[in-house]
């Protein structure tokens, strides 16, 4: 019987990219798969383009109603919503490393017998991502944090840089890129130093291509080597441009996954303080801002792409922005996507050997586990305690 896999529209703002594309739907129809596309108003590929390499298309948001069997990919989190979940969903899910509202993300699968098999967790046989944006939102990144230096010096403090949308090819990218770099160093005398912290993976490697190919030559490009004594860094703050890549995407920065124990922050309020400071930009790429790890503890919220600058509260010139937008790869949806989708397929191919296909076994085995580590809710309790009672039976209710 035919796998069907079941492409969801995406419901984040401003979010163009999709796990499948019109290419890779075809070599899984190719396949044996059966695939079904949700209708979308957003996504970078047109409706058509799936019809004509034989999708069906569906309507959007029909997800929920799919037969049980169907497995949902997609891309960002879900609605919010509080329905039970029961189907398998392939998907950023963003709820097994703390963040804020794990619990009731995560909950809503076990309630409705569903799964999360997590894409950010999805590893070879060597520990590496299966797939990944990371070059992609490491160029994004890098792009606008060249855009913000260069605004910054073109216009006062109390404008602030205007929104972003994405762009059709990388070309038309690069073109307004060197066009703010221009500016910016006509009014600087010269173009920004950049750090990239996290430089040997693909979110770095996508960073210093962007700096390369606008020009920009002054980068320090920063690795485990470099951050193994612990910061605050002096160096970042004595930069102008600092893009954060590597903590929670590559494993050669931090040695693992994710970050999952503290580790001293890059930089503070104590040094912003430095009267040494240049330090007018930081794009956190990593993105994980309610991570109570998160080593760049001076901003609490995510900026979009309405609004891709938050400023941070420091004493003296220059000021200081953040960008911490949590879908960069947007800004390049159709080159991202393809590259994404491209690198997931050979997993894909496997679904329908799962229950023996190493990368599927072990996420099936880390959502079993994450799930573990759910709080019981009230619910939940009283459940287990009337069980318990109707068995005659003595057991712990856990969470007690």
């Amino acid at each position: 019987m035919a796998v069907t896999l079941h492409l969801r529209s995406e419901c984040k703002p401003l979010e163009h990219r999709s796990a499948l594309t019109p290419t890779t739907a075809k070599q899984l129809l190719d396949a044996g798969f059966s695939v079904k596309v949700e209708r979308s108003p957003m996504r970078v590929f047109e409706d058509r383009e799936f019809e004509e390499v034989g999708a069906t298309l569906v309507p959007e948001g029909s997800w929920p109603d799919a037969p049980t069997d169907n497995i949902i990919v997609g891309l960002k989190e879900l609605p919010e919503d509080s329905f039970a979940l029961k189907h398998t969903h392939v998907q950023f899910a963003h709820c097994y490393k703390g963040q804020n509202g794990w619990e009731e993300v995560l909950r809503r699968f076990p309630q409705g017998g569903g799964t999360l098999l997590d894409l950010e967790f999805l590893q070879d046989d060597i520990g590496r991502r299966v797939a990944a944006f990371g070059y992609h939102a490491g160029y994004a990144g890098a792009a606008l944090a060249v855009e913000a230096w260069a605004w910054q010096l073109t216009h006062p403090p109390s404008e602030a840089m205007p929104g972003v949308s994405s762009y059709p090819n990388q070309d038309l990218l690069l073109d307004d890129v060197r066009a703010a770099l221009a500016k910016g160093e006509e009014k600087a005398g010269r173009r920004p130093r950049v750090i990239v912290i996290g430089a040997l993976g693909r979110c770095g490697r996508g960073a210093i291509d962007l700096c390369n190919g606008v020009g920009i030559e002054d980068i320090l490009p920063w690795d485990l080597d470099e951050t193994k004594k612990g910061g605050p860094f002096v160096e970042i703050v004595e930069s102008d441009i600092t893009t954060v890549v590597g903590w929670a995407d590559v494993s050669s920065f931090v040695n693992c996954i994710y970050l999952d124990k503290e580790i001293p922050p890059f930089i503070n309020n104590e040094t912003l303080a430095s009267p040494g400071r240049k330090l007018s930009v930081v794009c956190d790429v990593s993105c994980d801002t309610t991570n109570p790890h998160n080593p760049v503890p001076v901003y609490t919220e995510n900026s979009t792409f309405d609004k891709p600058c938050l400023p941070v509260q420091v004493e003296g010139p220059p000021p200081l922005s953040v960008i911490s937008i949590d879908h960069l790869p947007s800004l390049l949806p159709r080159e991202a996507s393809e590259a994404f989708s491209r690198s997931l397929l050979p997993s894909l191919l496997q679904l329908p050997q799962r229950s023996s296909s190493r990368v599927w076994q072990q996420a099936t085995q880390l959502f079993n586990d994450k799930v573990l580590t759910l709080p019981k809710s009230p619910k939940a309790k009283s459940i287990l305690q009337t069980q318990s009672y109707i068995k005659g039976l003595s057991v712990p209710v856990p969470g007690k």
